[in-house]
């Protein structure tokens, strides 16, 4: 019996790759995503094993029915990826009541509804694996316009590592998985709200293709793991943070002062 993966997201970037991924390698897909049109086209591309279903990750009740849906269409659910997410480029000060709560709704809250959709199904089954797809942002301020988007997913970074230790004592077959992407050649930053801004960070790490970023979700699912970044440098960036963080900050800002010259 193939495996099952519900994606959120899955209209473009790496929900559609991921999409595509595994249904090349057999397992059937549930896509979910606002937009139908697109929906359908990724859809299209992976065949039989792919199952569109437009959803709005921001309303319970919509991932409610993604869920249900898919139980009713496949039979069973093994994998969920809460990988829908928002970006905006706004400094802290800059913040508005609006910006907030957007932000959160998207990349927060329709992970908690993801959450709290499928673990009681898989709680029930006795296995499973959830993913909740974050970025390296959620733990370096190397762009900070990206203020509130950071932070939420810091709070997604939160939530995952406390379900897991909620569950591993007595569910030891349920996985939950954090991944951190860094920079990705998608349409992410395109589709950001507010201005388009670079990244003042000296130590830029090269993007990855959509590709190569997908890359170790699929592996991830294959052999599950608590976290990973998609890239290995970005683990190496995320270190030197923590080991030393006046250190850190001082050269990430120093080109910005070069910069003014």
């Amino acid at each position: 019996m193939s495996k099952v993966v519900v994606i959120t997201g899955a209209s473009e970037g790496i929900g559609a790759e991921l999409a595509k991924r595994l249904g090349a390698k057999g397992y059937a897909v549930a896509l979910a995503a606002r937009r139908a049109h697109e929906l359908e086209r990724v859809a299209n591309e992976i065949g039989a094993h792919a199952f569109p279903i437009v959803t709005d990750v921001t309303q319970r009740a919509q991932v409610e029915h993604l869920r249900d849906a898919t139980l009713e269409h496949f039979g069973h659910i093994d994998v969920w990826v809460n990988n829908a997410g928002r970006g905006i480029s706004t400094h802290v000060l800059d913040l508005t009541d609006e910006d907030v709560d957007d932000i959160f709704a998207v990349n927060l809250k329709s992970a908690l509804y993801g959450m709290q959709a499928i673990v009681p199904y898989f709680q029930a089954r006795g296995h499973g694996q959830l993913i909740n797809i974050s970025s390296v942002l959620s733990r370096v301020p190397s762009a900070t316009f990206r203020s509130i988007y950071s932070a939420s997913k810091a709070a997604l970074n939160t939530l995952t590592a406390n379900l897991r230790m909620d569950l591993r004592a007595d569910y030891p077959n349920i996985h939950v998985t954090l991944v951190m992407p860094g920079a990705v050649t998608t349409r992410f930053s395109q589709n950001a709200r507010g201005d388009k801004k670079p990244s003042v960070s000296p130590a830029r790490i090269a993007p990855q293709t959509v590709e190569q970023a997908v890359e170790p979700i699929v592996n991830v699912i294959e052999h599950p793991l608590p976290e990973i970044y998609t890239n290995p440098v970005a683990a190496e960036f995320v270190q030197r943070y923590f080991q030393d963080v006046a250190a850190f900050e001082e050269q990430i800002n120093a080109p910005r002062r070069d910069e003014t010259k």
